[in-house]
């Protein structure tokens, strides 16, 4: 049965259970590449950098659902081809009681107004919570490192972004015009 709603929508959709898609639409095929055909029962996790990505995510995606049965962010995601983009993502539960059971997501490839730059896996997390307004000293308890490597983290941040204080760096990882 065909939805004009879903297969025509200008931004990527699909709809997943237990983080598998079931079906997407042209949109979502378009952004990540190939046809829609290609995702029919693909695990999400191909979709991520890595598999501690599609955890950690996926995690704290749980607990938001868990909360409100609305989840949102935006994160680094991986192309059919292999290029990462970065991506704004979206997904309501249909399964409150099993957020992940069965949901529709949409998601807007934003790398045009946030360019990838090579990060280790570290300095992403750093980098996300630092977005999220975290100290030096927070960040580093919740990793489970000295605030002082935290720091160290940052600086390469700054240096990689080409930003000269902390707040204009969160500005270029945000997409905020400068």
């Amino acid at each position: 049965m065909s939805d004009p709603a879903f297969e025509y929508a200008p931004i990527g959709l699909v709809e997943l259970e237990n983080r598998i898609i079931r079906r997407c639409n042209m949109q979502f095929a378009r952004m990540f590449g190939g046809e829609e055909a290609d995702y029919r029962n693909m695990p999400l996790l191909h979709l991520y950098p890595s598999v501690a990505d599609w955890e950690r995510i996926g995690a704290r995606g749980l607990e938001a659902m868990r909360e409100t049965g609305y989840y949102t962010d935006e994160r680094v995601m991986r192309r059919r081809n292999g290029d990462l983009f970065w991506c704004r993502a979206r997904g309501r539960s249909l399964t409150p009681d099993d957020p992940f059971r069965h949901g529709i997501w949409s998601f807007s490839d934003i790398s045009e107004e946030r360019p990838i730059v090579e990060l280790t896996q570290r300095e992403r997390e750093v980098a996300i919570l630092s977005c999220r307004g975290l100290s030096a000293k927070e960040i580093g308890a919740e990793l489970g490192l000295s605030y002082r490597t935290i720091e160290a983290h940052r600086a390469r941040l700054l240096e990689k972004f080409g930003a000269r204080k902390l707040s204009e760096l969160v500005a270029k990882l945000s997409g905020m015009p400068l």
